[in-house]
């Protein structure tokens, strides 16, 4: 099969993506602060830790909630194998990175850190790169310092939040552009697409809450 359709998608892909201090931004608030049915992450975090009355086993519980809605969403949107990816592929940008942002602000929230703060904000956004994405920048020189540190910094640094916001598209594109060719090759098959969806975008959140878990550590009295 030619590339030159997947050429298309892409370019659609970068057209719907969300640009840094835009729609991005108004994107991953909204799956902070919730809207309509979609509680807040505070709304979550809090549920979470009714339910299992212990911070850490709030944080996991959280972990295996939004997993499985990873999955889900990962299944729905590559169900239609590659003729339907010029409209999927935003879709199931969009829908992971609000899954993914929303469970990283609720462990935040059951971390200590107020959710309101641009700094906290910044640092959950930045957290959706994951570990060793932000490893590799900070080497590079393209991001200065990690998560913790930005959330805990004195001041808010609008600079930085902007050029966090362009390297989450960058990855993401990166994602969708298929570095790994059998996952890209799988995806455009219908149906077994969807089952390829749900498990890479199911392992990918995994990866998240367990690097989010790690990364910000509590700053809440006892």
């Amino acid at each position: 099969m030619s590339d030159k359709p997947m050429g298309k998608v892409m370019e659609r892909l970068q057209q719907a993506a969300p640009v840094a201090g835009g729609v991005l931004r108004r994107m991953l608030e909204t799956a902070i602060d919730g809207v309509g049915p979609l509680p807040s992450a505070k709304h979550s975090a809090i549920s979470h830790l009714q339910r299992t009355g212990d911070v850490d086993h709030a944080i996991d519980s959280l972990i295996t909630t939004h997993i499985a809605m990873a999955g889900a969403q990962g299944f729905v949107t590559n169900l239609g194998g590659f003729a339907a990816m010029p409209i999927t592929i935003p879709a199931n940008t969009a829908g992971i990175l609000t899954i993914q942002t929303r469970m990283i602000a609720a462990i935040a929230h059951l971390r200590g850190y107020h959710l309101a703060d641009n700094r906290v904000r910044t640092a959950i956004v930045m957290c959706l790169l994951g570990g060793e994405e932000i490893a590799r920048r900070i080497h590079q020189g393209t991001l200065p310092t990690s998560p913790m540190a930005v959330a805990t910094a004195p001041v808010f640094d609008p600079e930085l939040d902007q050029a966090v916001a362009r390297e989450v598209l960058k990855t993401m594109a990166s994602r969708v552009g298929g570095k790994g060719l059998s996952i890209t090759v799988s995806k455009r098959i219908p149906l077994i697409g969807g089952g390829v969806g749900a498990v890479v975008d199911g392992w990918a959140t995994r990866q998240l809450g367990s690097f989010t878990k790690d990364e910000l550590r509590t700053r809440r009295v006892r």
